[in-house]
């Protein structure tokens, strides 16, 4: 094992910032669903894929990918909150609501493949053309816009949790739900909000993953483990934590990869999750 130069290293750090930044955007909206509303939504997953396979196509007709957004934030919306409304109009228990989101991941992972294929896909665009050298290290705009929305949508949100009523509500109702509705907290109104504001950030999570990563279905399932990781690693409906435990991650694989091989990567991750459930397991309750 030969160790690598100091200018390796860094570019190592800096790609796992910007990497460990998609992990904490994407475990965001997952981190609210499962704290404050009880609900893990394995669903999370494909709908950032969808959303990525949709900026995909509008970037093939010549929309811009950021632009796009406007179009797939909203309509993420919806589905989110239409999710949530059919999980507690049929009165779905949570690990029953662990077998549906699971059962609806393989349907959209179908009907990515009846729409686009098998086939890797790659979204070029303009921002990909654009990279800097600052102090010897390149740093891609797609992964700096990544860095950027996901910093400030996690301070957005903690803003919303800690400093407005609706964020007060939430943490009330996830605390101790008969007495937040004996106050006249309107739960099943705020949850259709939350549930729907989750799906928008897998959304959005899902644009920043179409403008730096190849896309194919069956990655879906790729990232399940490192997000559960860094979910758990910063704790549940926390709006800022997943993005810090994300970069952790990511800077903790970047790093081995460059000390050791590719192949070590994964087992950062996943020996951080396991750690996680041996040790902590309060995070997960």
């Amino acid at each position: 094992m030969t160790f690598p130069s100091a200018t390796l290293l860094a570019q190592s750090v800096l790609s796992g910032v910007f990497v460990g930044a998609l992990y904490g955007l994407l475990g965001l909206g997952l981190s609210l669903s499962w704290g404050l509303l009880r609900f893990i939504n394995l669903a999370h997953f494909a709908f950032a894929f969808l959303a990525a396979y949709l900026c995909y196509q509008m970037a093939t007709m010549g929309m811009d990918p950021l632009v796009s957004l406007l179009v797939i934030v909203p309509l993420f919306f919806v589905i989110g909150a239409a999710l949530h409304a059919a999980i507690e109009r049929f009165e779905i228990t949570p690990f029953n609501s662990l077998l549906v989101t699971f059962g609806l991941t393989g349907i959209v992972e179908a009907i990515i493949q009846s729409i686009w294929t098998a086939d890797f896909r790659k979204l070029e665009s303009s921002y990909g053309e654009h990279r800097w050298k600052i102090a010897g290290l390149y740093v891609p705009l797609p992964e700096l816009i990544t860095l950027g929305l996901a910093a400030g949508l996690s301070v957005a949100v903690w803003a919303v949790l800690r400093y407005t009523d609706i964020g007060r509500a939430l943490r009330a109702s996830a605390e101790d739900a008969p007495i937040a509705a004996a106050f006249g907290i309107h739960q099943k109104r705020n949850a259709l909000l939350l549930a729907g504001t989750c799906a928008a950030l897998a959304s959005v999570a899902g644009v920043c993953l179409a403008l730096g990563f190849t896309l194919a279905p069956s990655q879906i399932y790729a990232w399940v483990g490192v997000v559960f990781a860094a979910v758990m690693l910063g704790g549940l409906g926390k709006a800022l934590a997943p993005l810090a435990a994300g970069v952790i991650i990511g800077v903790s694989e970047a790093v081995t990869m460059a000390v050791t091989a590719p192949s070590w990567a994964p087992l950062v991750s996943f020996t951080l999750l396991i750690a996680i459930l041996l040790f902590r397991p309060g995070r997960a309750a």
